[in-house]
């Protein structure tokens, strides 16, 4: 196969992990991670977070611009049973179309990368109809979320940092990956993209438990390829966190939230400590 095919084949099997990804994170804060349903959709979303890792590390090795944008994914929104359904069909119809493109791939690390995607797709559907066998009748007969609580304002603030969090994370990540010639810097910004993950969750979890979908919608990404920009970019974006962040500290809603406030005193001390690490990482390029 062309390298330009191969790579425009794993970009749009990149657009579908990053779909399940996506949905399996939402369902799983509507469920709430503290729960045992929860726990095993956030369990599944960070499986096809790896996924998407395998994925773009090929397309950065092999020249590749990685494809940050998710696919849809199809499914029944009627209740948990409906939803669960619709997960074990989307993971199935994995199974022959990761080992189909396997059987045409000669490279023996990206054929090994398809298969083990076909395997654990497998291995997700089997967990899913699991939960789905489990779930009560009164579990499978209602959707996931809870009722809004609290002020409308406040809650676009969070849905707000969630957009920001979000497109911070996947501006990491596509550096990580088409920069991987630069050696260990790029899974530095790995280890960045993963902590921008745990920020995100402390905004989104506040939003699915009242009742309403994280707002996973990227903003512009810059598509550098030049490591002076990359890293000028990303201490620009986690000032810029860092700022707003402070800020938010101080608003007189969010004080009214104690476990809110316990996860963004974190996030600002993680976000100092990054901006002075990636200020050092300038300083050495």
């Amino acid at each position: 196969m062309e390298k330009k095919a191969l790579i425009d084949l794993m970009n749009r099997d990149l657009g579908d992990e990053h779909a399940a990804a996506l949905r399996y994170v939402i369902h799983g804060y509507l469920e709430g991670e503290d729960t045992p349903i929860g726990a095993s959709l956030l369990s599944r979303a960070r499986e096809e977070m790896w996924h998407m890792h395998w994925l773009g590390m090929v397309i950065g090795q092999l020249g590749g611009e990685p494809n940050l944008n998710p696919a849809p994914y199809p499914y029944d929104p009627t209740n948990r049973a409906t939803i669960f359904k619709s997960y074990v069909e989307y993971e199935e119809k994995l199974i022959p179309h990761y080992n189909g493109e396997a059987d045409k791939v000669d490279d023996p690390h990206i054929k090994r990368v398809l298969q083990r995607e076909a395997w654990e797709s497998a291995i997700h559907a089997k967990k899913f109809q699991r939960l789905l066998g489990k779930l009560t009748p009164e579990e499978a007969g209602t959707p996931p979320g809870g009722e809004a609580e609290l002020p409308k304002e406040f809650l676009e603030t969070l849905q707000n940092e969630i957009a920001a969090k979000y497109t911070e994370m996947l501006q990491h990540i596509r550096y990580s990956w088409v920069l991987q010639k630069d050696g260990v810097l790029g899974w530095q910004l790995m280890d960045q993209a993963m902590e921008k993950m745990k920020h995100l969750a402390h905004f989104a979890e506040d939003v699915a438990e009242n009742g309403l979908d994280p707002r996973f919608k990227a903003g512009t990404i810059d598509m550098s390829t030049a490591i002076g920009q990359a890293l000028q970019k990303v201490l620009e974006d986690v000032q810029g966190g860092l700022t707003r962040h402070q800020k938010l500290q101080k608003d007189s809603e969010a004080q009214k939230h104690g476990g809110f406030v316990i996860n963004l005193d974190l996030t600002v001390q993680q976000e100092e400590y990054q901006t002075a690490e990636i200020a050092d990482w300038k300083k050495s390029k």
